[in-house]
């Protein structure tokens, strides 16, 4: 399989997964519940890799946690559920959220204060879901 031309190797890895997801039996049959001990593995290998201090090991473990990334939004894609850039956008969006200092209005200059807007956004992040799941349930549902 070639790159596209001006495409990302990125893109290139999650159109693969798309033809393995189709052609291959294993992965055909996976689901979201059925990956979770590989994703717990190759997080927890990540993290090995890291206490290792070897680059060239973090680097193959990082693909590796980057292949249950991707097959999860592929899984996903398929039931319509979402997309490898809807993943994509919506932490770019907490992103922006979380660090206003960077792409707001607010000031931080020091690591605490940086971990106080942080975890205040953070904070009205669980807040706006709890108040939509609660909105969102129950017979008399209106929305």
């Amino acid at each position: 399989m070639t790159a596209t031309p001006g495409g990302s190797a990125l893109e290139e890895f999650a159109d693969q997964m798309r033809v393995l997801q189709r052609e291959c039996a294993w992965k055909r049959e996976q689901t979201h519940t059925s990956l979770i001990p590989y994703v717990r593995e190759e997080a927890e290998e990540v993290v090995e890799a890291i206490e290792s201090g070897d680059p060239a090991a973090l680097c193959d473990e990082l693909g590796d946690l980057l292949l249950q990334v991707v097959i999860h939004a592929v899984i996903a894609e398929e039931a319509g559920e979402f997309t490898l850039d809807d993943v994509a956008r919506g932490v770019i969006a907490k992103m922006e959220r979380r660090n206003p200092h960077v792409f707001g209005d607010a000031v931080a200059t020091d690591v605490a204060e940086v971990m106080e807007l942080w975890n205040a956004a953070k904070a009205a992040e669980k807040t706006k879901k709890a108040a939509k799941a609660t909105t969102s349930e129950g017979p008399d549902r209106t929305s």
